[in-house]
């Protein structure tokens, strides 16, 4: 994994934050050790920039993108005016010795991206996909910031207040 500098892990200077945001955490705590880490994560940057966040919990990381698009057909996210402006999606999937492994990492990802995309959704994606329980402790980063629970909440963020600025440059 290639080590990151504080500045690019805070998105200093390259990257504006929605502030005031309201976001649906969807985790799935099937490794509830690294969930719990990448939910800390996401908090805490989610905190710092003053907003609100709903949590779900599903059964494992292919239930993600459904819990998603539940939120959509509840009409909670993806539609002006909705309660979230956007979500994180928060687990993690280890290597095993099958190929379950590639098919809920493939679906997972895919209709995750495919949900987001066709609602104009902004999704920061946290799923972790490793070999190792090691490696997922290490990118899940003890629930500190510069893990990837804060990443996804940085480019959660980050979406939503591109989507603010490309919706009034537009009006």
């Amino acid at each position: 994994m290639a080590d990151r500098t504080s500045d690019e892990r805070s998105g200093a200077g390259s990257l504006q934050l929605a502030r005031g945001a309201r976001v649906l955490i969807i985790e799935a705590p099937y490794y509830a050790d690294i969930s719990a880490h990448l939910l800390a994560g996401a908090q805490n940057v989610l905190a710092s920039n003053s907003c609100r966040a709903d949590r779900v919990l599903v059964a494992g990381a292919l239930e993600i993108p459904q819990a998603l698009a539940a939120a959509v057909s509840a009409g909670t996210i993806g539609a002006e005016g909705s309660l979230y402006d956007g979500a994180i999606a928060l687990g993690c999937v280890i290597r095993g010795e099958t190929a379950h492994y590639d098919i809920v990492c493939n679906n997972a990802n895919h209709w995750l991206m495919e949900t987001a995309i066709r609602y104009s959704i902004p999704v920061g994606n946290a799923i972790l996909t490793v070999d190792t329980r090691e490696q997922a402790l290490a990118r899940a980063t003890g629930g500190a910031p510069s893990g990837k629970g804060g990443d996804a909440a940085r480019a959660c963020l980050g979406l939503i207040a591109l989507k603010q600025r490309l919706a009034e440059a537009s009006a």
